[in-house]
């Protein structure tokens, strides 16, 4: 079933919007008191989203037609297709570190906001599942599903739902008791990085160059990044970071 033009699937298109709703709606943010802190943050936001949406057709452009390296036959198909989750952590991120002193944002990263965005990422895959797009290899296993074209598939979107659940439920646990404050975007990109380098070998991908997929190379350039902004917030916090941790540690005991 589709609706209208450009060929909308509400099987698709229902999850995706229960997944930013989710992510858009739920309070990240009620530990920020602070009116313009609050502002800088939700307009900080407004940025990291602009640039997700970016990357996430660069990516898919990157990966699924070999762009710049091959040419685009079809334009219009392009921009009605789909989108790459790599790509949207990528360049959401960049944009953020961008944008953050135009914005005068001096606050770690929101850990809050890491959680629910792993929850929403497994919402959204919900949607690639009932649509039958970013399918697996073909397989006899027993996990397999059959897809539309009768093909039994690994079933990787059912992968990519239980990874997601798993960061969620881990990154919640780690909230809870102050571990890795700051950091834990910076460990989801370098654990979903480390999954995607196995789960494309399973993935109906097409390779790209060194024996590796498109979206293998941007992952390796997301372990890379999470790696580097881990090393760098655990090892060389700002003082304003600094301050912030004391006064919530602060705030905890009394």
């Amino acid at each position: 079933m589709h609706i209208g033009f450009p060929y909308i699937s509400p099987s698709y298109a229902l999850p995706v919007l229960v997944a930013l709703l989710l992510g858009a709606l739920y309070p990240v943010a009620s530990h920020i008191t602070d009116r313009r802190q609050r502002r800088e943050y939700y307009s900080l936001q407004l940025i990291t989203f602009l640039s997700a949406v970016a990357g996430a057709k660069l990516a898919f452009l990157f990966g699924e037609y070999g762009w710049p390296f091959r040419p685009v036959s079809d334009w219009g198909a392009f921009l009605y297709s789909g989108r790459s989750l790599v790509g949207a952590l990528i360049f959401g991120l960049l944009g953020a570190e961008v944008a953050k002193p135009f914005v005068r944002y001096s606050l770690p990263p929101n850990d809050r906001f890491a959680v629910v965005f792993a929850f929403s990422c497994a919402v959204g895959r919900v949607g690639c599942l009932m649509s039958g797009c970013c399918r697996g290899t073909p397989t006899d296993g027993p996990l397999a599903i059959v897809c539309e074209d009768g093909v039994s598939r690994h079933p990787v979107q059912l992968y990519e739902i239980l990874f997601h659940v798993t960061a969620g439920t881990i990154g919640i646990w780690l909230v809870k008791r102050g571990k890795f404050r700051g950091c834990l975007f910076s460990l989801f990109l370098m654990a979903y990085g480390l999954f995607r380098l196995g789960i494309e070998t399973v993935r109906e991908t097409p390779q790209s160059f060194g024996g590796l997929t498109s979206y293998q190379w941007l992952s390796l350039v997301m372990i890379a990044l999470g790696g580097g902004f881990f090393v760098r917030r655990t090892f060389f916090p700002s003082e304003a970071w600094k301050r912030y941790f004391a006064d919530s540690s602060a705030t905890v005991v009394s």
